[in-house]
């Protein structure tokens, strides 16, 4: 537990007890304690629900793409990928944009004349 933990954890009462439950690791739909107790993750965000924790094809991509690029800055800079997805979503959803803005979510915004 982590009663003495400096972290402001969100949609959490940090003064009262019991206290944070500290996870050592994931796997699929559950979270491990450090004593081996498994809790179904029921509330995670939707992609953990679709694909599960440390999902391998996804784990794979983050490994393949950190290995050669790990984050940039986007301000005067680019990158191949994120051209790629600027390209592809324009091709999708092109009327009335000259482009697309991608913060830090990953999630493309068209920027409209």
């Amino acid at each position: 537990m982590m009663s003495q933990s400096r972290v402001w954890h969100p949609f959490t009462q940090h003064g009262l007890e019991p206290a944070i439950p500290a996870i050592v690791r994931t796997e699929g739909a559950y979270l491990h304690k450090a004593d081996g107790t498994r809790i179904l993750d029921a509330i995670s965000s939707w992609w953990v629900v679709t694909h599960g924790h440390r999902h391998p094809r996804i784990v794979k991509a983050i490994e393949t793409a950190a290995a050669s690029l790990d984050q940039i800055i986007f301000a005067g800079f680019t990158h191949e990928p994120a051209e790629r997805l600027a390209k592809r979503w324009w091709t999708l959803h092109r009327p009335g944009s000259t482009g697309c803005f991608i913060p830090t979510a990953a999630r493309p915004r068209s920027r409209s004349r």
